[in-house]
């Protein structure tokens, strides 16, 4: 069933979580054990992330180096099809562009279709570690609006040969990634809104955001949409802060601030076991407020910490 559709039909707030693959030399068991205590909650969907391959160098036997292309959390399509099976919840594979040719992509999107996977979230996806910018690869996209397109194409029957006659229609509804406190390379929140706009009126179907820690944040974000004529649901993105060090990796990695009250009660704390509590409690009273503003999904990323989130959603 498509997102769009869970959230037409539901009678209050929806639960979803976002989960990553295994790394590469690992089995599907632990990603199981993962979620299996989120499965009581009776989450509407499962995102699945992607993640682009990277370029190492290996030092050859004569003392030259080669570069190597590796890619250590394969198997997006696969594992949301495991999803699917073993607890007949539908999944939200991430597409991105990143390390993906037009037609690597138009192969990716055809095998989720064939799987019968109704949904999927586009996204440009970050730099290379290697790189300083964002870089395509040779003959792929550049921008996530791109990507929504070829998705929009392939809904409409349009593939990349132009000669293929009586093709087959695709039917994903399309999510899009919003920032409540603008993505790091926008200019402004206007020009961050105008890009997402035009992202909405090209068919997404639905927007979920960067994490926060701020609700007055989101539902400002929310407003200043609706003000630009974006009406597609627009879903916040959750995650429990669960030892000292992400006081800096988070804003660090993610451009986001952290409330100062927040701040200021995982500094007192002796341990990550404190902090994990601490944490705990703010992503629980961040869910209440926003359940009771009427938001159409609570969507976690669980991150490793699927207890903690569990622990939230119980006492909802």
């Amino acid at each position: 069933m498509k997102v769009t559709d869970h959230i037409a039909r539901a009678e209050g707030t929806l639960v979803s979580f976002e989960v990553l693959p295994p790394l590469k030399g690992k089995g599907i068991d632990a990603l199981y054990r993962h979620l299996d205590p989120l499965m009581e909650f009776n989450p509407a969907y499962i995102n699945v992330t992607y993640h682009r391959s990277e370029h190492v160098f290996k030092k050859r036997t004569d003392g030259s180096f080669e570069k190597v292309v590796v890619r250590k959390r394969p198997g997006t399509e696969a594992i949301c099809a495991a999803i699917l099976n073993k607890y007949n919840v539908d999944t939200v594979p991430h597409i991105i562009c990143g390390g993906f040719s037009l037609q690597d992509t138009e192969d990716a999107l055809l095998t989720l279709s064939y799987l019968g996977i109704d949904n999927v979230l586009v996204l440009r996806g970050d730099a290379a570690k290697n790189e300083s910018a964002f870089e395509p690869e040779p003959g792929g996209h550049k921008y996530a609006s791109d990507l929504l397109k070829q998705v929009t194409n392939l809904n409409a029957g349009v593939y990349l040969e132009d000669e293929l006659k009586g093709t087959h229609k695709t039917g994903f509804c399309i999510g899009v990634a919003g920032y409540p406190e603008k993505h790091f390379e926008a200019p402004n929140m206007q020009t961050d809104l105008d890009y997402l706009k035009k992202k909405v009126d090209a068919g997404a179907d639905y927007i979920v955001t960067q994490m926060f820690f701020d609700n007055a944040k989101f539902h400002a974000f929310v407003s200043a949409c609706r003000e630009m004529g974006i009406n597609v649901p627009v879903i916040p993105g959750l995650k429990p802060i669960t030892s000292k060090k992400q006081l800096t990796v988070l804003p660090k990695t993610f451009h986001i601030d952290l409330p100062a009250e927040l701040s200021n009660e995982i500094l007192k704390c002796k341990s990550d076991e404190e902090v994990e509590k601490v944490g705990e409690q703010w992503l629980l009273q961040q869910s209440r407020e926003l359940k009771d503003a009427g938001v159409p999904v609570l969507h976690y990323y669980t991150l490793g910490k699927p207890q903690v989130v569990a622990n939230v959603v119980k006492q909802l």
